[in-house]
């Protein structure tokens, strides 16, 4: 049996992922898998497989039971008041119009002549030169040895530090003929940028117009504003309160990369904290803290996360007057060694609900049932990606090591891992399968389990270590003998022998130290 690893040699042993070997990983298992593949696929669009849709299930519930079901103990020592919603994906056109999406949610963009591609323009990187007639441009996650390939291919000086890093945004577009663009070998072949919006638009009715055009929503939170009046009217709530919703969403981007984390069609978990403007600060840094520890709580290192406030470039809309947005980022491995957005935690201000009163003409002002003042609450929004969260998620577990055979282990926190233990017989004999079996059905109604018959023994440890299974339990001729198991730990592959009619206590105490 292999030695089993410390912390310290599994931290050595940990160096940052190829998103190559991940995504391989996501596919062989069925984490995630192209959508309509058999098609040739479609750019921007992922389908959940079994271990997938079990992975997305437990972090949305999770968030859920948090901000939902037991929401945390405000600054006052009591619970906070949230409840649900799940709003329709198209509403009003008139929406996204009060909301400034359809004059404002729009990137810009460069066309190339040559190769008819587009992309967005605060996207591309140029390097530039006084001493070059030509400027390449790449795209801006671009690694150093790709450049320098680039470079040379196109007969230019391949030391990058000849030349000036500079965001297309920066430079006059009477620049654009000395560039070449990121998939051409010749400059001039870049357009002036024109804005781009992202929504999908749709029609809807069997006889439907250019007067009957929908859209397909750019994020749930414009139906929770819709509804805060409702929620308001039916249920037992109070300023200071708030409305979540997980749901879909959909933008049109024009360069969806980086697998699942930037998609057309993602899933959102989106809460609105509707408070006092004088009490905007104290729940600012309130729903960041919580917000934090709950990404920790789940697997998430420390030393991956980070907080960065947007700058006044890039502030939405609607934070522009108020305090603005800070994100919790994650190092994923097409960042690395920096970060990209996992949720952002944004004073959205009154913006939302003012516009909406102004277009629909109802009344959204709050009246305090104590003092009589009249307001427009402001509204702090914690916003994360389900989807981008499940990519955090595996990138954080997958953990190179050379001691299995598998060569790799999902090191999943248990409380999101999409099996919490596989039921192995060691054989397919009849006096192994039996008795896996009944145990199979004694757990599965407490766990998610998996009962593995079929390869050998081997294999399946394997296959269990890729999807990140805490525990094997293994059946074999002593277990009917004196009612025992061998039990095999995902993380250092030691094995110990327990009583069957322990094995629930004893799963719920290890995940327990597992959790910390």
């Amino acid at each position: 049996m292999s030695q089993p690893q410390t912390a310290e040699t599994q931290m050595s042993e940990n160096t940052t992922p190829d998103m190559k070997d991940i995504v391989a990983l996501c596919k062989r298992r069925g984490f995630v898998f192209p959508a309509s593949e058999i098609y040739g696929g479609i750019n921007g669009f992922w389908d959940y497989g079994p271990l997938g849709v079990e992975l997305k299930n437990n972090l949305r519930d999770l968030w859920w039971k948090q901000m939902v079901t037991t929401p945390p103990i405000g600054p006052d020592g009591q619970p906070v008041q949230i409840v649900g919603l799940d709003s329709s994906i198209i509403q009003n056109p008139k929406t996204w119009e009060a909301s400034g999406h359809v004059g404002g949610f729009s990137d810009p963009m460069v066309d190339c002549k040559a190769t008819k591609l587009r992309y967005r323009q605060d996207h591309l990187i140029v390097l530039t030169s006084d001493k070059a007639d030509r400027w390449p441009a790449f795209h801006e996650e671009a690694e150093d040895s790709e450049i320098s390939k680039k470079l040379k291919k196109l007969g230019m000086p391949s030391d990058i530090g000849l030349f000036e890093k500079v965001n297309l945004t920066e430079l006059d577009v009477s620049t654009y003929a000395k560039i070449v663009g990121p998939d051409v070998n010749d400059p001039g072949t870049l357009t002036e940028p024109k804005q781009f919006n992202l929504m999908f638009h749709t029609f809807v009715g069997a006889n439907a117009t250019e007067a009957d055009k929908a859209y397909l929503r750019p994020e749930t939170a414009q139906g929770i504003f819709l509804n805060y009046k409702n929620v308001l009217d039916s249920s037992r709530v109070k300023v200071p309160f708030g409305i979540a919703q997980i749901g879909k969403a959909f933008r049109n981007e024009v360069t969806p990369r980086n697998f699942i984390f930037r998609s057309r069609e993602f899933e959102q978990m989106e809460m609105e904290w509707f408070c006092h403007p004088d009490e905007v600060e104290k729940w600012r840094d309130f729903w960041f803290e919580e917000r934090t520890k709950f990404w920790k709580s789940i697997g998430l290192q420390s030393d991956n996360l980070i907080m960065r406030k947007h700058g006044d470039d890039e502030l939405s809309h609607y934070a522009k007057a108020g305090l603005g947005t800070s994100d919790i980022e994650y190092r994923f491995p097409f960042t690395a060694p920096g970060y990209g957005e996992l949720e952002g935690i944004a004073h959205r201000c009154d913006f939302d609900l003012t516009q909406h009163q102004e277009h629909s003409k109802q009344k959204l002002e709050y009246m305090d049932p104590q003092t009589q003042e009249k307001f427009i609450p402001h509204v702090i929004e914690p916003a994360a990606g389900l989807t981008r969260g499940v990519l955090a998620l595996i990138c954080e577990a997958y953990t190179p090591d050379p001691n299995r055979p598998s060569g790799v282990y999902l090191n999943f926190h248990p409380s999101i891992a999409p099996k919490k233990a596989a039921i192995l017989p060691l054989t397919a004999k009849d006096d192994h399968v039996p008795l896996a079996t009944k145990i199979y059905m004694d757990l599965r109604e407490h766990y998610a389990v998996d009962l593995d018959i079929k390869q050998n023994i081997g294999k399946r440890y394997a296959r269990q270590d890729e999807i990140g299974t805490p525990f094997c339990f293994t059946v074999d001729d002593q277990s009917n003998e004196d009612g025992t198991v061998t039990v095999r730990h995902r993380n250092t592959m030691k094995q110990d022998r327990i009583a069957i009619d322990t094995i629930r206590d004893y799963m719920e105490k290890e995940m327990a130290l597992m959790a910390g």
